[in-house]
């Protein structure tokens, strides 16, 4: 790591020991001139020079260079570029406005980036997928849905429908870090995974990591899912929203003070409880089943070097049945952000947020017969980060993190007969902190790297009581309790720290081709507990403590790159290999719910995972989409199961193939498709059985994990969007939505279970029969129409 380090600072070194100090900067924002949002990740090019850089997270740009006179040229994809001449025989501060470009059928594109982004940059395993575009694609009971839209794409997958959140390159769940404006949401999902949480009219960037991830980032092994809010119009007025089948959407933003201050705020609710009510049981007729969110951000100008912004997220899902049971849950987050310009060259955010995840479930309807149980995760944080613009062949960034946990693992409180028992666990503690350097560097025309170190660390602490183990009697056994000890309130009870570096490089084949490699190490120090093959809303959070030790994961990737007929195709193939350590699993039989001695049910194993990922995509004309194939294997070893072999984990697909397609027939209708086909996911099924009197005893008999797939998971679904006509001067414009969502009624199985056959009564004479029936969540073609909406 010396060694690596002490190179990578000598090219730093021997790059700009002769930089001049007669430079002048250019810098400023890039901006939306319909909208005034700041644009990410437009650039600015100096012809003259031949140099550039691209707009940051808040739409800045700097460019160190030579005094003199040059033509400066601002783009940005699906926008008209602008072409100034620029005497900058000084600092000069320039913001620029760019149009969207007049609507063409024949220049129909499906990115907002530079065309050559995925050849030109260093950044590799990272998908940035435009709003516009998953609007366009089939969605099921007409709502646009990012998630979904994400697991179109190569190395992301989900084990099936009706399951939340999502898996990338072999990673559980709780190993992506799924973040809205900086803050963590710790479930994405609406309606057990059916709708995520982003409402798409008041979300501006998706970005998923899935490798090669630099070193800003951290606390996940597998993903970052950098979701970035609007800022609000700043110019007029806007309303814009959705009306569905179950549910719908508003969204308004305008300006507070033109230019200087604006506001965004959405929300959305599902009424298929209002719907349903006419139908329900006389003593049903109290249940409510819905779900809702609401989105808001907004943003003031102090001057040209300050800037601040508020967002904030409340949403929650409810099942409620009647007076007698229910179960709710949601998520809530607030984050502010200032944005100050210390210098020409050096750009600064810090962000302070708190978040909030949290579920209830109860039984009963009186004093007498009831259950009461509610847990949370809260987490608050302070994040400075520092842009440095050191020259045009290196941005420098760096800052650090604090968060302090909160773990709410029960709150659980249960009557029989008037006999109140309380369940409840205490609460659990931890403060986890990072470090972080980092450097984008062109070391020559062809090759550019970006290189980094983040130094993380944990701090795990009371006040609460910790539980020491001792060794299990065999592989796989649970761990015997030895002792406890008390801790008081901030008192360290374990602390871990980890170095994890980061590097990318990439070289330039041709003008329109390029070879690139990854490595990056990620420590993880919170965890998701859940033995299910889904997670589920009420899946219980804990941190690394004095018995689990964070997770550590270290991921190489190369990949080639290539863009075809100037940019209007793009081809990409990528193969990784991904190590995890201290990767968690349970012991047969683990009691997860409401157990005090968890930690003793818990073993530490290993996982790997590899594959290859293709992607080929038509980005220009009047059809485009893309076709996406991975070829991957995911394994976990852990001693006490499966014999100590590796085995595959409960999310492998081997094969995973996805296709998408959009036609532009004409200016108002637009027909899309997608079709998906993926492996099963692996099953332990019993190899024997007992029978006693009558009873079947499942058995497997050589302890095999996961020994059987169930089958194939494939659907088709089809989409068409007619618009509005076009008028002169029309402030409302609308469109109809259509689709199908699987088209053939395909009953793809979320899984497989075994009972004896019959009413389940052991049989007077003969042996008991079994039958194997398979769950499938969706089992028809579900149509839908909606109706979207803007004014402006």
């Amino acid at each position: 790591m010396k060694i690596l380090l002490s190179f990578l600072a000598f090219l730093f070194f021997c790059q700009n020991i002769n930089a001049q100090d007669n430079k002048v900067i250019l810098n400023g924002y890039l901006k939306d001139a319909n909208n005034g949002e700041t644009l990410i990740g437009a650039a600015a090019f100096i012809k003259e020079l031949s140099v550039g850089t691209t707009s940051n997270a808040y739409g800045f740009y700097a460019l160190e260079v030579p005094p003199g006179q040059y033509t400066v040229e601002y783009s940005y994809l699906g926008f008209e570029s602008i072409t100034l001449n620029v005497d900058l025989t000084e600092n000069q501060e320039l913001d620029i406005e760019l149009s969207e470009e007049a609507t063409k059928i024949e220049e129909v594109v499906i990115t907002a980036e530079a065309e050559d982004e995925n050849v030109q940059t260093v950044e590799m395993s990272t998908n940035k997928m435009d709003v516009s575009l998953i609007k366009k694609m089939p969605s099921l009971l007409g709502e646009v849905e990012i998630i979904r839209g994400l697991q179109l794409l190569p190395g992301v997958t989900t084990v099936g429908e009706g399951a939340t959140g999502f898996n990338v390159r072999g990673g559980s769940i709780d190993q992506n870090l799924v973040l809205l404006d900086e803050a963590p949401i710790f479930n994405s999902s609406h309606l057990f995974g059916f709708f995520s949480v982003f409402n798409p009219d008041a979300v501006k960037d998706v970005k998923l990591y899935k490798g090669g991830i630099p070193s800003r980032y951290g606390g996940r092994l597998s993903s970052i899912l950098d979701v970035r809010m609007k800022e609000g119009n700043s110019k007029k007025l806007s309303v814009n929203g959705g009306v569905g089948f179950i549910f719908s959407r508003l969204a308004v933003e305008a300006p507070i003070v033109k230019d200087k201050a604006s506001f965004i705020i959405a929300g959305r609710r599902s009424y298929i409880d209002v719907l349903s009510q006419p139908f329900l049981p006389e003593d049903q007729r109290d249940s409510r089943l819905y779900f809702y969110d609401l989105t808001l951000k907004t943003n003031y100008k102090i001057s040209s070097k300050d800037r601040l912004f508020l967002s904030g997220y409340l949403g929650r899902d409810k099942f409620v049945f009647g007076a007698q049971a229910g179960f709710s849950w949601g998520n809530s987050t607030i984050s502010t952000r200032w944005n100050h310009l210390f210098s020409e060259k050096l750009f600064s955010n810090l962000t302070l947020f708190f978040s909030d995840y949290d579920y209830e479930i109860n039984f009963g309807d009186d004093s007498q017969n009831a259950f009461d149980w509610t847990a949370s995760i809260k987490n608050y944080s302070v994040k400075p980060e520092f842009s440095y613009f050191f020259n045009p062949q290196n941005m420098i960034r760096f800052g650090g993190q604090a968060i302090l946990y909160e773990f709410e693992p029960s709150t659980a409180v249960g009557i029989s007969e008037g006999e109140v028992r309380d369940f409840s666990l205490p609460n659990k503690y931890a403060l986890e902190s990072a470090l972080y350097i980092e450097n984008e560097q062109d070391i020559t025309d062809r090759i550019k790297i970006n290189y980094g170190l983040r130094w993380s660390f944990l701090n795990y602490m009371g006040e609460g009581t910790a539980y020491f183990y001792g060794e299990a009697d065999a592989p796989g056994d649970r761990r015997p309790l030895l002792s406890t000890q008390q801790f008081d309130q901030w008192e360290s009870i374990q602390t871990y720290n980890n170095l994890e570096p980061r590097f990318s490089f990439k070289y330039q084949l041709t003008p329109s081709s390029s070879f690139k490699m990854s490595y990056n190490r990620m420590a993880q120090y919170i965890q998701l507990v859940s033995n299910t093959t889904a997670s589920t809303p009420v899946d219980i959070w804990t941190p690394a403590s004095n018995n689990i030790r964070p997770q550590l994961a270290d991921q190489v990737a190369l990949g080639y790159f290539k863009n075809l007929q100037k940019n209007k195709y793009e081809f990409t193939a990528e193969v990784y290999y991904k190590k995890m350590q201290r990767i968690v699993d349970y012991v047969d039989n683990a009691d997860l719910i409401l157990n005090e001695r968890i930690e003793g049910d818990i073993l530490e194993g290993e996982g790997r995972a590899y594959g290859l990922e293709l992607l080929m995509e038509k980005k220009k004309g009047t059809f485009t989409g893309w076709v996406s194939y991975t070829l991957a294997r995911t394994e976990r070893k852990v001693e006490g199961i499966n014999q100590g072999n590796w085995y595959p984990s409960r999310f492998d697909q081997t094969h995973n193939l996805s296709i998408s397609g959009f036609y532009e027939l004409n200016k108002r209708w637009t027909l899309s498709s997608t079709f998906s086909l993926i492996s099963g996911t692996p099953v332990t099924f019993p190899t024997s059985r007992y029978e006693q009197q009558g009873y079947i005893l499942p058995h497997n008999a050589n302890d095999t994990r996961n020994n059987v797939r169930i089958p194939a998971y494939h659907r088709w679904d089809i989409g068409a969007t007619l618009k509005g006509k076009e008028k002169p001067d029309k402030k409302w414009t609308g469109e109809w939505v259509f689709s199908i969502y699987n088209v053939y009624s395909r009953r793809n199985p979320f899984a497989i279970f075994f009972r004896p056959e019959g009413d389940g009564r052991p049989p007077v004479n003969g042996p008991v029969n079994t039958e194997a029936i398979k769950l499938s969540v969706i089992g028809s073609f579900i149509p839908s129409v909606s109706y979207n909406f803007k004014f402006n």
